[in-house]
């Protein structure tokens, strides 16, 4: 689990990187972007809980346990006020499905 959150926000950052060294540089991320990042990086402090992508723009997603969800949309919203536009809660399912008939 950790490794997987912090290998997500290794290659997110080193995607934003590679944009931001192109010529002329492309800037996704803005003022916004960056706090959801030290939120997390915050939120990570003890042990590594959380953890971020973006996609080709500023819109962060945000990884984590069940546990944590609660605790972490809390600061969020607490940090970001009203500037989250839309949360989505998503989880795990079962897997895929095999359907027959095509």
């Amino acid at each position: 689990k950790q490794w997987y959150q912090r290998r997500v926000r290794g290659d997110s950052s080193e995607m934003h990187a590679c944009c931001l060294d192109s010529f002329p540089p492309i800037a996704y991320l803005n003022e916004a972007s960056h706090q959801i990042m030290a939120l997390v990086h915050a939120f990570n402090t003890t042990q590594i809980r959380a953890g971020y992508t973006f996609d080709a723009g500023p819109n962060a997603f945000l990884f984590t346990l069940d546990r944590d969800i609660a605790e972490l949309r809390g600061r969020v919203v607490e940090i970001m006020g009203d500037r989250v536009v839309d949360m989505i809660e998503c989880s795990v399912g079962s897997g895929p499905l095999v359907k027959g008939g095509y």
